[in-house]
């Protein structure tokens, strides 16, 4: 736990877990504050969990969630409310530690003087000229200042989308000033979790540090974005810091909205709740399915979009093959739960899959949509809206129960000028460019073309958003184009994958020919392309801005 001080009374640090709270209590905190909404990073313990470990040791808790970059007014004056009723020393966190030292920063600003917050917090390690800077403006945060820096292209993500397609563009101009953003230490290979939470990868084999992985030559700014400002080229970092750009390419991910589900913060990885959706909960997913002998298995799936609107199904397929292996799928009754109104969005993989509904006994249960859970009762609630009928809700008990959380935009995308009116990131799907400032793309997850939110989307969309920023560097029209191609390995069974690759409209893309891979129907080597080849190809040649089955589609002629 590396806390560092700023005073007697409060020191900052980043994200803390549930087992730093001995040390805590050791180096003498008495309280926590946490400064980082639940659900903003896929390696995150809930404060719920925090709370919990600091009760045993008498430490008081208390949760002020900001979204980096929107600290007002009414969260200074509640956090200086904090600094003065909790007992001291105080220990304030967030995702890195900057949004906590903002907000001491801020609300020290009627009793120290400039010079003193300067100089305390610099003693912690944090730069707050920005934040200064906002105090001397009377609170506005300035978009110009000596201080700013300038990059050609400036990358908002560091993970699959971000770092390949910075790659792809030093591949294609070696000269380019990239800068990327990202405050994370660690990258993951999130299609690695169903794998864990079916026994078959290590969690530890899908995680390699960022700084391991930032292509060389490319700048890496290790800080949240607060704002945009696309009229002045300008991205406004946590701290007030601003960083200026001639193209940005926006690609920070979407966000796991845990909270929309009622009781569900609260009772992750305890009371037979998971999800592979998180890293550190995938293995509580193998576990469970190792331990069930019988007993009713809930898997969920939410509203679309989803990031691998397959990935439900996968952990439901996995887990009852094992029960089959084991001999008590007879005792487990797996009910599916999907907010949708089919099993799969595009028709021809259908087949396939009911032939394994069929196998394992699923019960599908269509237009359920989880809303509340009962972890201590093990019981959960759905809201059921089915075409022509009266929307009622039911409640189902349950002894295990895999949760697909529901997914938005970042906040600090949907509420940017960026964003459609429903939070995505507004582009045209063929170029990937936004449909209102020329000067910035978007791929991966965060963006609105109507396409398979999957790693092996970004694959294919990073060389087409490279080649056009390239294109426009050098004053020509856009040259490549999206085809809307995504990929969804379905691991029905271990060792069999129905391997389904599609575009825009449900167009089938397949990747191999059909005799090496049908992917209407489950194979061996598909099973063999997701365990041994996917990975060393994502990150040893996607992230390396080596193009392996992804050239760019060129632009029609008009």
């Amino acid at each position: 736990m590396a806390g560092k001080k700023i005073n007697g009374q409060i020191s900052v640090a980043p994200q803390i877990a549930p087992k730093d709270l001995a040390d805590i209590a050791q180096s003498g905190f008495r309280s926590v504050i946490c400064n980082r909404p639940d659900g903003e990073g896929a390696d995150q313990p809930t404060f719920e969990e925090i709370e919990t470990a600091a009760e045993k040791f008498g430490i008081e808790a208390r949760y002020l969630p900001i979204v980096a970059g929107k600290v007002g007014d009414e969260d200074t004056a509640a956090f200086a409310d904090l600094l003065d009723n909790l007992p001291k020393p105080v220990l304030a966190y967030c995702r890195t530690g900057t949004r906590s030292a903002t907000l001491w920063s801020l609300s020290q600003a009627e009793t120290l003087s400039v010079a003193d917050i300067l100089e305390q917090t610099q003693s912690a390690g944090y730069d707050m000229a920005g934040v200064v800077r906002r105090i001397a403006n009377g609170g506005r945060t300035p978009t110009e200042s000596t201080e700013d820096a300038r990059f050609d292209v400036v990358v908002v993500g560091g993970g699959a989308a971000g770092i390949s397609v910075a790659s792809s563009l030093l591949s294609r101009k070696s000269d380019l000033e990239i800068a990327i953003i990202d405050p994370a230490d660690v990258h993951y290979y999130q299609p690695g979790w169903t794998m864990v939470g079916g026994g078959v990868f290590e969690a530890s084999d899908t995680a390699k540090t960022m700084a391991s992985l930032i292509p060389r030559g490319v700048h890496w700014i290790k800080s949240a974005v607060a704002a945009f400002e696309p009229k002045d080229n300008a991205v406004i970092l946590d701290g007030c810091r601003v960083v200026k750009y001639g193209r940005l390419v926006v690609c920070p991910g979407l966000k796991l909205d845990w909270h929309r589900i009622e009781g569900l913060v609260e009772t992750l990885g305890k009371n037979g709740v998971t999800s592979n959706y998180r890293y550190d909960l995938a293995p509580y997913t193998w576990r469970l399915v190792q331990e069930m002998q019988a007993g009713r298995a809930l898997f969920t799936q939410p509203p679309m979009p989803i990031k691998c609107a397959g990935a439900p199904q996968k952990a439901m397929y996995l887990s009852a093959d094992h029960w089959v292996r084991t001999a008590r799928l007879g005792e487990i009754d797996i009910q599916f739960m999907n907010a949708g109104g089919v099993l799969f969005g595009v028709k021809d993989y259908v087949p396939a899959l009911m032939d394994y509904v069929k196998r394992y006994g699923v019960s599908l249960n269509f237009f359920h949509n989880l809303i509340a859970i009962d972890g201590p009762a093990k019981k959960a609630t759905f809201e059921v809206i089915a075409p022509g009928q009266e929307p009622l809700q039911v409640s189902v008990e349950f002894d295990m129960m895999h949760v697909t959380p529901p997914q938005i935009a970042p906040d600090f995308i949907r509420v940017s000028p960026l964003a459609d009116s429903a939070g995505w990131v507004d582009v045209d799907q063929a170029t990937l460019r936004h449909k209102t400032y020329d000067n910035i793309w978007s791929l991966g997850d965060v963006m609105n073309a109507p396409n398979a939110k999957t790693a092996a989307a970004a694959r294919k969309q990073a060389p087409v958003v490279a080649e056009n920023v390239v294109s426009d560097i050098r004053g020509h029209s856009a040259t490549a184009q999206y085809d809307g191609y995504g990929s969804c390995p379905l691991t029905v069974e271990r060792g069999k994958i129905v391997l389904a690759e599609f575009g825009y409209g449900g167009t089938l893309l397949p990747s191999f020919p059909r005799w090496l891979v049908d992917g209407t129907r489950p194979t061996r080597t598909a099973w063999l392309l997701k365990e041994r080849i996917l990975p060393p190809v994502y990150w040893r040649a996607m992230l390396r801005g080596k193009e392996w089955m992804a050239k760019p589609e060129k632009v029609s002629a008009a």
